[in-house]
């Protein structure tokens, strides 16, 4: 009689307990002694902070300010990307002469662009929008440009011998191509901005959760600045959940998105 073999353990399992045993790590390191409390008080502190903020209204506000930011730069960069980046690479004379623009652009560090952001509008909101619409738009453009030169040359070629009008060829060619690099550059595009969003916040002091860390920071308020990190740390825990899922949803008829609904 043969042993039954157990399957290996759920995702979701390993994950949560991953997650336990983080949660009493950092309960116990502070105080065991290893770390002075001051510095890095106990997870309980932590949530007490927490459930004291989400009763607040500053908070529920700043955290509108945040996603709000968040949203508008992530669909301007899509926007922006998505249209850029077909219009470029269905054009090799226009790929090839800004192809040395787009290598001299991207690399920049959006950060580096905070003095002008601050010199253009001080501290309101469209600073960070600023940083935000520049480091995601690249995400986008670059994936949107891989895609179109992913076209089949066969049908590009059976596109242009029936003489397709240029939006015809771009949504009946071009776009089921490009779509799955589309989702990526969204997918990438989302974490950048939310990365953006924050750390224009937290530099420029823009409104937003960003703001209210280094406010916690400089009045040493250890607990809520550590409560604050936790909120961002979720929040992008769910933009990564949903940009998967609308990943999954637009390309459920691609191969790869069957073959991981079949596993």
């Amino acid at each position: 009689m043969t042993g039954r073999r157990n399957g290996p353990a759920p995702a979701w399992l390993l994950g949560g307990l991953g997650l336990a045993g983080l949660v009493v790590l950092g309960e116990l390191v502070p105080r065991s002694g290893l770390v002075e409390r001051r510095y890095l008080p106990p997870v309980s502190d932590m949530l007490a902070a927490l459930a004291d903020q989400a009763a607040a209204g500053d908070f529920w506000q700043a955290l509108g300010e945040t996603l709000r930011g968040w949203a508008i730069g992530l669909a301007v960069a899509m926007a922006a990307g998505v249209v850029l980046g077909v219009i470029i690479g269905s054009v090799p004379p226009l790929q090839a002469a800004l192809h040395s623009t787009i290598e001299f652009l991207r690399p920049i560090p959006s950060v580096a662009l905070i003095p002008l952001a601050v010199l253009l509008y001080g501290t309101e909101p469209r600073s960070t929008l600023l940083l935000v619409v520049y480091a995601s738009f690249w995400q986008v453009l670059v994936q949107v440009l891989y895609g179109v030169r992913d076209v089949d040359p066969v049908a590009r070629d059976t596109a242009r011998s029936y003489r397709f009008r240029p939006l015809t060829a771009a949504r009946t060619v071009v776009w089921p191509t490009a779509l799955p690099y589309v989702m990526t550059g969204f997918r990438l595009g989302a974490a950048v901005a939310l990365i953006l969003e924050i750390t224009g916040e937290l530099v420029i002091g823009s409104p937003g959760l960003g703001r209210q860390i280094a406010v916690a920071q400089n009045s040493g308020a250890v607990s809520v600045m550590y409560a604050l990190v936790i909120v961002v740390g979720l929040i992008g825990v769910a933009v990564n959940a949903v940009a998967r899922t609308v990943e999954r949803r637009a390309l459920r008829w691609h191969p790869s998105i069957r073959r991981e609904a079949a596993v």
